[in-house]
């Protein structure tokens, strides 16, 4: 066995094994997209989520890595350009946390970032930033190494600007107030599945809806919950028709009545009775390689943040434009 191991033919067989999938990546890497699709260059191989900033015409990016990026699209963009991401924020004090989910808050001019540890699961927190100078606004810790394990993932902002926090490890809801101080934690027994594999990636994805409630899935379940916010949450499961949004990431409403579930496939959801039932209406399927993590709308278009870069020295990320059937 052990000459086998050191002979050509082992050599050779483990070459062709390693060049089966390689040859596959390169295939769906090369092949003509169908949609339109903004790319840039990165010194990251990982970009959590991406949102469209239409005020400054850039794509603001999180770096898995830590900290945000920016993607600036000029008045002349060509589609041939491949655009450049210019490094924005990097906390010292933030060092071996991941930043994932942000969302932007336009009336109080700051973008808000969910912030964890990812591997170890022993630090969540919320950092808010000036979205022209780039200063941090506040930092608020959300679990630590004495709490239960937590995943800060998503984030998103009402219209009196408190945050809420999805924790993707323990099922639950961090809400912050518009100033950084921590309020309050929303928890529901619907939240969490009985059967524990359905727990591994929890609640997700998150948006505040603009008649006063928020919106939520659960990753792994596929579930949709709306909840209404106030003096007391009430938590509600969505019924949804037309199949399954199981392993659902990040969440973006298109209009009041349509959401976007960015996954694989990514899929188009609609309500006519303010989500207390819906149904999937369409599906885009994209560069399944690069994993798709969030969605953003730009100019009426979604486009879809993709976790993995390819490439060296320079990583090229990718938006890709879902048009839905």
């Amino acid at each position: 066995m052990a000459s086998f191991c050191c002979s050509k033919k082992f050599f050779f067989l483990l070459f062709l094994i390693s060049a089966v999938p390689i040859a596959f990546l390169i295939s769906l890497e090369t092949a003509k997209p169908t949609t339109h699709v903004y790319e840039y260059h990165s010194t990251g191989w990982l970009r959590e989520c991406g949102k469209w900033d239409d005020l400054n015409r850039r794509f603001i990016v999180a770096f898995f890595e830590g900290g945000v990026g920016q993607i600036q699209v000029p008045d002349d963009y060509s589609p041939a350009t491949v655009l450049e991401e210019i490094p924005l924020v990097k906390d010292a004090d933030l060092t071996g946390n991941a930043s994932l989910g942000i969302a932007i808050d336009r009336p109080r001019n700051r973008l808000l970032v969910a912030v964890a540890d990812v591997f170890g699961n022993r630090y969540s927190a919320l950092a808010a930033y000036d979205l022209t100078s780039w200063n941090r606004l506040f930092l608020t810790q959300l679990s630590g190494p004495e709490d239960e394990k937590s995943f800060a993932d998503d984030v998103a902002i009402d219209a009196q600007g408190n945050a809420y926090v999805t924790d993707a490890k323990a099922s639950k809801i961090w809400k912050v107030g518009v100033n950084g101080e921590f309020q309050s934690i929303i928890r529901s027994p619907l939240f969490t599945p009985k059967e524990w594999y359905k727990n591994l990636v929890a609640l997700n994805g998150i948006i505040f809806h603009p008649n006063g409630y928020l919106v939520v899935i659960h990753t792994f379940t596929g579930n949709l919950f709306k909840i209404e916010i106030g003096s007391e949450e009430k938590v509600k499961l969505i019924e949804v028709a037309g199949g399954t949004l199981s392993f659902g990431d990040g969440i973006e409403l298109l209009s009041p009545t349509k959401l976007v579930v960015a996954g694989n496939p990514t899929r188009l959801v609609e309500s006519s009775d303010e989500w207390e039932t819906a149904t999937i209406v369409g599906k885009f399927k994209g560069p399944v390689h690069r994993l798709t993590t969030a969605a953003t709308v730009k100019d009426g278009k979604v486009y879809l943040n993709h976790m993995f870069g390819l490439g060296y020295p320079k990583k090229k990320h990718v938006f890709v434009e879902a048009v839905f059937s």
